[in-house]
């Protein structure tokens, strides 16, 4: 009997960490500084669905004029383009990444406060009216990605 009220207590708990309910929410978020000055920054970061999919409408900053959701692909004959996206469809429980070389963030005419070393906040606005805030930290144009907190 002993195997059987374990299996049956492995079984709850299993179940009980799937029941367990999935907020939508960001992390790992940090903004690359142009190379020239005047140029466009990067925003990247990493969504994590809740339990509904959701869709990435808009992302904002007041330490910037404007925002652009982006995404680098590769065409047909193998060269890169950067193209504006609408949207980035998160699925339920999911994670969606924006990272370098991918979907990014286009940060224009940043503030002259924006310097490596500190943070500026990026409001995300999501389909179902859901708005989340992330803290991104500022790295310098040849500095490496800051570590994860």
């Amino acid at each position: 009997m002993r195997g059987f009220a374990g299996i049956v207590t492995a079984a709850l708990l299993l179940a009980a960490c799937h029941a367990q309910p999935a907020t939508l929410g960001a992390d790992q978020a940090w903004v690359r500084l142009p190379a020239v000055p005047g140029n466009p920054g990067a925003a990247y970061f990493t969504l994590h669905g809740g339990d509904q999919a959701d869709t990435l409408l808009q992302v904002s900053t007041p330490a910037a004029l404007r925002a652009e959701l982006h995404e680098l692909s590769k065409t047909p004959a193998g060269a890169m383009t950067m193209q504006p996206v609408r949207d980035a469809p998160l699925p339920a429980r999911g994670t969606l990444a924006f990272a370098p070389g991918g979907r990014h963030v286009m940060l224009f005419d940043l503030g002259p406060a924006v310097k490596p070393g500190t943070r500026i906040p990026l409001a995300l606005a999501f389909a179902s009216g859901k708005r989340i805030e992330v803290q991104a930290r500022v790295v310098g144009a040849g500095d490496p990605p800051p570590q994860a907190d």
